[in-house]
């Protein structure tokens, strides 16, 4: 019996082990803010108007709302107007069209449509942080649609994806 009990140690010994191994875990957030909120406490949300050649006007709304509610989802800061610890700012200075697959009667059989955002970051803490950037995204559509058709829902996939991307290069300090 006493070599029964030392044999049997021995496998509950790495039973537990295992169990303790197997419920500890590293876990990392990818959509969240890298910010220290005993430092950085207040966000000033510029607007960004259309400097485009082309323009859609609702694009400044959709982007402005879409940055905002992004931030206001994945930090804790609280917007203000005016004077805060970061401030984000802008223009839209593209919006162009532009054909993709051509087909063997020379016509386009893919449209393009690219929106580009210069970006002013600013970090009153940290002037190490601040960035002044461009960042773009497209999405392509059949040519054989009209731009009215498609326009509303390709410029809110647009403005997603840049909120995106301007969020990690700012805020997310990717």
């Amino acid at each position: 019996m006493k070599y029964l009990l030392k044999y049997l140690r021995i496998p509950l010994t790495v039973i537990a082990l295992v169990l303790t191994v197997q419920s500890c875990r590293i876990s990392y957030k990818f959509n969240g803010a890298a910010l220290d909120y005993n430092v950085y406490k207040t966000i000033n949300i510029g607007q960004f108007p259309i400097r485009a050649a082309l323009v859609y006007a609702p694009l400044q709304q959709t982007f402005e709302n879409e940055l905002s509610d992004y931030i206001t989802r994945n930090t804790r800061l609280r917007a203000v107007e005016g004077a805060s610890d970061l401030e984000i700012e802008g223009e839209i200075t593209g919006y162009n069209l532009t054909p993709q697959a051509v087909t063997e009667d020379a016509y386009a059989s893919r449209t393009r449509l690219t929106i580009t955002v210069r970006v002013k970051y600013t970090d009153t803490k940290n002037d190490a942080n601040d960035i002044d950037q461009t960042f773009s995204a497209y999405r392509d559509f059949d040519a054989s649609m009209m731009l009215d058709e498609v326009q509303d829902q390709l410029c809110q996939e647009i403005a997603k994806e840049l909120v995106e991307l301007i969020f990690n290069a700012t805020l997310g300090n990717w």
